[in-house]
C-alpha cells in the first residue's frame, strides 16, 4: 500500500509550507471543526432554536477561520468533533459516519491549505479493530493525514489495551503520529497508560492532547496533572498539547519544561479545544501568560529570576507554534518516506 497521488501532493505541499513558516508560525494544536452537512436533524433543530452555547456546540470552517483571524493564529491542527457523530449504530454504520467526518477534515485542508493541518480519527470501540485499522489507512494513505487521534475516554476503552497498541503500530508503520485524548475526565487514560504507549515506539513521537486536562473537576484532576508533567520530562517522545486545562497548571508545565531545557522544552504546544473552548479567548490568555513569564512576574518568579531570559522570543515562538510545526514536519517526512 502507498499514498494516493492526491495525498502525496498534499503532504508535500504541507511540508513545504511548514518549512517556510516554521520560525514564526502560530498554531492552535487542538481544534474540532465540522461540516454542517453532517449535522443530525436533532442537532440542526437545537442550533436553530438555541443561540446559546451548549457542550460540543459545533462550528464550521468559516467560524473557525474567523476565530483564528481574530486571535492572530496562522494554522490549526484539526480533527473531527465527536459530538456531531450519531451515537451507537453498527460497526459498518459507525465506519461510514466517521469516514465522512474525516473526509470533511481533509476537504477543509484542501480548501485552506495554508491554514488547516488535517488530522484523522479512529475508534476501535465503535468500528472494531479491523475497521479502526482500515480507517487509519484511509486517513494516512488516502487523505495524507500525518496525525491520527484516538479518544479512549469518550469511547470507553483503556489507552494501552492490546487493540490500541496494535493500532499504534499501524499508525507508526505508516509514518504517522498517534495522538490521544489524555485527560483526567475518565479512568481510561492514566499516566501509566500513555507511558506504555510511548514505550511501544520509543523513537517515535506520541501526542497527549490536554496533558491531563480534558474536562475533569479541578481537584480530581490534580494527580494526573502532576503525573503528566513528570511523564513528559521522563519520556522525550511524549509531546503534549495543552488545552482544556486549568491555566495555573499550564503555567507550571511551561515553566518546568522550559527549565528542563531540550528536549523537554520542545515537547509542548498550545491549543484551544474549540468548540469546547474558543481560539480567541485561549490564545489571548496564552499570549498574556507568556508575556508575564517573559517579565519574570509569576507566583514561581523565584525560579525565573534565577534564569533571566528563560522565556525569550525564541521560547515564545516555540510554544506558540514552532514546536508543533517541527513535529508535523518530521511526521510529514516520515509519511512520505514510509509510503
Amino acid at each position: 500500500m502507498s499514498l494516493s497521488a492526491s495525498a502525496r501532493a498534499a503532504v508535500r505541499a504541507r511540508l513545504a509550507h511548514l518549512l517556510a513558516v516554521r520560525e514564526h508560525v502560530v498554531i492552535d494544536g487542538d481544534t474540532h471543526p465540522s461540516d454542517p452537512a453532517l449535522y443530525l436533524p436533532a442537532l440542526r433543530e437545537r442550533l436553530a432554536a438555541d443561540a446559546n452555547y451548549f457542550h460540543g456546540r459545533p462550528i464550521g470552517d468559516e467560524e473557525l477561520i474567523a476565530e483564528m483571524d481574530a486571535a492572530g493564529v496562522d494554522m490549526a491542527l484539526c480533527w473531527q468533533n465527536p459530538a456531531v457523530l450519531p451515537p451507537g449504530g453498527s460497526a459498518q454504520e459507525n465506519f461510514a459516519h466517521l469516514q465522512a467526518a474525516n473526509a470533511a477534515i481533509a476537504e477543509l485542508a484542501r480548501r485552506y491549505p495554508a491554514r488547516i493541518l488535517p488530522a484523522g480519527w479512529t475508534d476501535p470501540a465503535a468500528l472494531g479493530e479491523t475497521g479502526a485499522a482500515e480507517m487509519v489507512r484511509l486517513c494516512v494513505e488516502e487523505w495524507g493525514m500525518a496525525v491520527v487521534k484516538l479518544n479512549p475516554a469518550q469511547n470507553a476503552y483503556p489507552i494501552d489495551s492490546p487493540a490500541v497498541l496494535r493500532l499504534v503500530d499501524r499508525i507508526v508503520g505508516l509514518g504517522a503520529v498517534p495522538a490521544f485524548h489524555f485527560g483526567a475526565d475518565t479512568e481510561f487514560t492514566p499516566a501509566e497508560g500513555l507511558a506504555a504507549v510511548a514505550a511501544r515506539h520509543a523513537d517515535r513521537p506520541v501526542i497527549g492532547v490536554h496533558m491531563g486536562g480534558g474536562g475533569p473537576a479541578y481537584v480530581a484532576a490534580e494527580p494526573l496533572y502532576q503525573a503528566a508533567r513528570a511523564l513528559g520530562l521522563a519520556r522525550p517522545n511524549v509531546f503534549f498539547v495543552e488545552s482544556a486545562k486549568r491555566d495555573t497548571h499550564i503555567e507550571s508545565d511551561l515553566i518546568a519544561y522550559r527549565l528542563a531545557g531540550p528536549p523537554a522544552s520542545r515537547q509542548i504546544a498550545l491549543g484551544s479545544d474549540t468548540p469546547y473552548g474558543t481560539v480567541s479567548f485561549t490564545f489571548g490568555g496564552y499570549r498574556a501568560l507568556l508575556a508575564r513569564l517573559a517579565q519574570g512576574a509569576t507566583h514561581a518568579d523565584a525560579r525565573l529570576r534565577a534564569r533571566p531570559g528563560l522565556f525569550d522570543a525564541g521560547a515564545i515562538a516555540d510554544l506558540l507554534g514552532r514546536n508543533l510545526a517541527d513535529l508535523l514536519i518530521g511526521a510529514s517526512r516520515a509519511v512520505l518516506d514510509g509510503n
